[in-house]
């Protein structure tokens, strides 16, 4: 094989996240985005160490698994999603086994309690960044996601079908507007333009949106006249429903910033209408979000994870429960009123300052939330658990931080992982150190992408 020769060959598996396995003139092949079953044609893109790693030029037969078509008509130039030509029972049956692959040579005698699926396949997302650009060089203003492969082209997602209709009306009523201003877009490569990117959070429960522009200060435009055709969609009742939110806005804001990184972050947040939050309920709690906070971004999904890792953490009264990296504090608020105490440990200040003031909205008075790198803060707190939760960020644990952990000796510990290959890694930790794998259940947050979380129950073994 040699690099940029083009093949073609039968997608044997897929790995998670999204790598298509093949074997070509006996050599493994890696191509993302790949289908089992699927026949394909591929370039050669890498040879390194042995592993050879292709690139989707073609999908020539499609796979026995691809049994619908898309549902959205920008499925395959988009990013976003992966597997919509998959029914949802064959997404699920295919997570499953994925995980249960991967835990296989390092966990032995657990019990794998299956997949719960989204309560929504469709609609489900509770928050999307969207980015401004163009489809093409040159071409004409772009709002929406990545094209799949390029950090450059943008797919307008005016038709997106993992949101709710509502997202699909903004975004259109935004870049009609700023199409019709003729207003430039911020170029990634010169750091020049305006245009950033539309970030919208719509609660589940609630119907309350809450819409920010995001844009740079190389000019100063009067967004008054944006603010008011978006309040416009708001329904009052007399107007045809297909052109009306069926939420409400209840804030808009435009958030300035000037980073050369391609990442939404605020030098200076101004709000054109309203408020800077919208409440969401989860499990009869309610919770403040605003444009930054970290939430699970499927609501009805939440609800579903929170329950198995609540059902796993089983008897809690009279207990001391540290939550780390709790973000907002969900888990610890849903804990807290069977529990003693609950301590939450979170690097971002700003989640641990909704953590306090939503616990305060729900007058939860035994939850302590602590604004620190769970490595660096969890020697300094005084108090001991008697049991752990554990929901870190994508990359895992730290090795230093899981050493810590491990030294509380707790009986049970319950992880939340939203990457099951870090997952993986950090169990044999866990696995060497003392703690026996009991229960491991999956819950797909979000259906029709490659993603999975898992939560997983361990006890202490005694010795």
């Amino acid at each position: 094989m040699k690099k940029g020769q083009i093949y073609e060959g039968i997608v044997d598996k897929i790995e998670f996240p999204n790598k298509g396995i093949l074997m070509i003139e006996g050599t493994k092949v890696m191509v993302k985005n790949a289908i089992t079953g699927q026949k394909i044609r591929f370039s050669v893109s890498k040879m390194r160490k042995g592993k050879v790693e292709g690139r989707l030029l073609e999908v020539l037969e499609p796979s026995h698994l691809e049994d619908r078509a898309a549902k959205c008509p920008a499925f395959g130039p988009c990013g976003g999603c992966t597997y919509q030509t998959m029914s949802y029972e064959n997404q699920l049956k295919m997570k499953a086994e994925q995980v249960e692959r991967l835990l296989a040579p390092v966990c032995t005698e657990y019990e794998f309690l299956g997949i719960q699926g989204s309560p929504s396949e469709w609609e489900y997302r509770n928050k999307m960044e969207f980015s401004f650009g163009d489809e093409y060089k040159d071409g004409p203003l772009a709002l929406g996601l990545h094209k799949r492969g390029s950090f450059h082209d943008i797919v307008v997602a005016n038709q997106c079908k993992i949101v709710h209709p509502d997202y699909n009306l903004i975004l259109s009523c935004v870049l009609t507007y700023f199409s019709e201003k003729g207003t430039d877009f911020y170029h990634r490569l010169s750091h020049t333009g305006y245009l950033r990117h539309l970030l919208v959070r719509r609660a589940a429960k609630t119907g309350e949106l809450l819409i920010s522009l995001i844009t740079s200060s190389q000019e100063n435009l009067d967004l008054s006249e944006l603010r008011d055709r978006l309040l416009g969609l708001n329904s009052d009742g007399s107007k045809e429903s297909a052109n009306c939110l069926e939420g409400s806005i209840v804030g808009i804001l435009h958030i300035v910033n000037d980073s050369l990184a391609d990442v939404v972050k605020s030098d200076e947040t101004n709000i054109l209408f309203g408020r800077d939050f919208i409440r969401e309920e989860l499990l009869g709690l309610s919770f403040k979000i605003s444009t930054f906070s970290f939430f699970q971004t499927n609501s009805l999904g939440a609800e579903v994870l929170y329950s198995v890792a609540r059902e796993f953490v089983g008897e809690t009264k009279d207990k001391l429960i540290f939550d780390l990296y709790s973000g907002t504090g969900t888990i610890a608020q849903i804990l807290a009123p069977v529990a003693k105490k609950v301590i939450g440990v979170e690097i971002v200040e700003e989640a641990v300052e909704a953590a306090r003031e939503n616990a305060k909205l729900n007058g939860l008075s035994n939850c302590e939330f602590i604004a620190g790198d769970v490595l660096k803060v969890i020697g300094s707190i005084k108090d001991k658990p008697d049991l752990i939760v554990l929901d870190p960020p994508r990359d895992g644990i730290h090795p230093k931080a899981l050493d810590r952990i491990i030294d509380y000796g707790v009986e049970r510990l319950v992880y939340i992982s939203c990457k099951p290959t870090s997952l993986v890694r950090d169990l044999v930790v866990f696995q060497e150190r003392g703690y026996r794998v009991e229960k491991v259940c999956c819950v797909d947050m979000f259906p029709e992408t490659v993603h999975v979380e898992c939560v997983v129950l361990m006890s202490r073994v005694e010795k």
